[in-house]
């Protein structure tokens, strides 16, 4: 028997995390897969409670509080089959990491931020370096959101799919996640393509550049929506500025209820997007699906 697909939830006890759970806990549920909750001690912390109150009491403190979060979250709702609890010691971005590492391991949803502490998480910094060395999609979620314990409710917000690209080769796998997801929420897609500003030297005309460079853009656009065939309604929108700044006020102004962004870089069209998405996070909070270059989802068909 193939073992079900993993998908790996850190907890640090905040309410943003509490949000995460309630995602990860909505996607475990509706995909049939096993949901690893996972916290990560001190080990300073640890050593210390070892010493005065016996090995393993924290440990044991930990997991007891990974399960009562657990119910208190889901409430009246029922728990997914498959539930696990883990609680390690170390680093909170290097466990996150080397869990997700496992071959069935899907995909990561954390929080974007949590709460400082001897048994809090930074998660500010610790989304940042999973966001730069993950190797599996990793879900966000804002540290203010109510989350969705089903996925009833995401589709119910009829709120698009925000699918900024950078036109790399790599946007045409992007934006087929992106429709493929689109599809399943039945969600409107919202393509965009921020065009970074150019400071060209005195003797080059800045406006005929720029109007070349957004030339250039919406015949990409168009061929990459001709290569991926849409089965939702879509829209587009270029668009020239700095690329997380024009991103974050798009999920604003139209209330994106998913954003899903390629981690990967492009030295002809911007900035490496994992440094966008972070900073897209920081600027106007909206669930996002990140993905990393190098992933490849065959093994879970």
């Amino acid at each position: 028997m193939t073992a079900r697909p993993l998908l790996l939830c850190p907890i640090d006890f905040s309410s943003a995390s509490r949000a995460a759970l309630r995602h990860a806990l909505a996607i475990a549920d509706h995909f049939s897969m096993r949901l690893l909750l996972l916290t990560v001690d001190d080990p300073i912390l640890e050593a210390a409670g070892d010493a005065k109150l016996g090995a393993g009491w924290n440990r044991r403190v930990s997991e007891r509080e990974l399960r009562l979060l657990l119910a208190e979250t889901l409430g009246p709702h029922p728990s997914p089959r498959d539930v696990e609890v883990e609680v390690v010691t170390g680093k909170p971005a290097v466990e996150i990491l080397r869990i997700a590492r496992e071959p069935r391991c899907l995909a990561i949803v954390m929080s974007t931020h949590g709460r400082s502490g001897p048994r809090k998480l930074f998660f500010g910094s610790t989304a940042e370096r999973v966001l730069r060395e993950t190797t599996v999609p990793v879900l966000l979620t804002p540290a203010d959101d109510g989350g969705a314990i089903s996925i009833d409710a995401l589709t119910r917000s009829g709120a698009p799919v925000l699918v900024p690209v950078d036109l790399s080769g790599a946007s045409a796998r992007q934006l087929e996640y992106a429709r493929t997801i689109a599809a399943v929420l039945k969600l409107p897609l919202l393509l965009a393509h921020i065009v970074e500003p150019l400071h060209p030297p005195a003797e080059l005309d800045l406006p005929e550049l720029t109007a070349e460079r957004l030339l250039r853009a919406r015949v990409a656009i168009a061929a990459l929506t001709n290569a991926t065939p849409l089965s939702t309604p879509r829209d587009s929108v270029i668009e020239v500025g700095d690329a997380a700044g024009a991103i974050a006020r798009l999920a604003r102004d139209r209330h994106a209820g998913l954003m899903v962004i390629g981690l990967h870089g492009s030295q002809s069209f911007g900035p490496r997007m994992g440094s966008v998405t972070y900073r897209v996070l920081c600027q106007a909070p909206v669930l996002t699906l990140a993905l990393p270059p190098e992933w490849n989802p065959s093994g879970f068909n």
